[in-house]
């Protein structure tokens, strides 16, 4: 089944990775660059570590020329 078979009731039948792309690309002026992964998940020794991508556009915390009280 290709994404142009999909009817608005056979949410169900998509990946959560599907649903991830369908929703950051809805926007009218969207891009495929929105619904590009921004973490890394990786587990060491059981525990979760979540790491912001390295080439992630969109990144947390204050943007550039933001002051911040330190």
């Amino acid at each position: 089944m290709t994404t142009t078979d999909r009817t608005p009731d056979s949410d169900d039948e998509m990946t959560s990775e599907e649903k991830r792309h369908d929703q950051l690309t809805a926007a009218p002026e969207a891009t495929e660059a929105d619904a590009a992964p921004r973490i890394e998940v990786s587990e060491h020794d059981g525990t979760t570590r979540i790491d912001i991508a390295p080439d992630a556009a969109v990144r947390p915390g204050p943007g550039p020329g933001v002051d911040t009280d330190d």
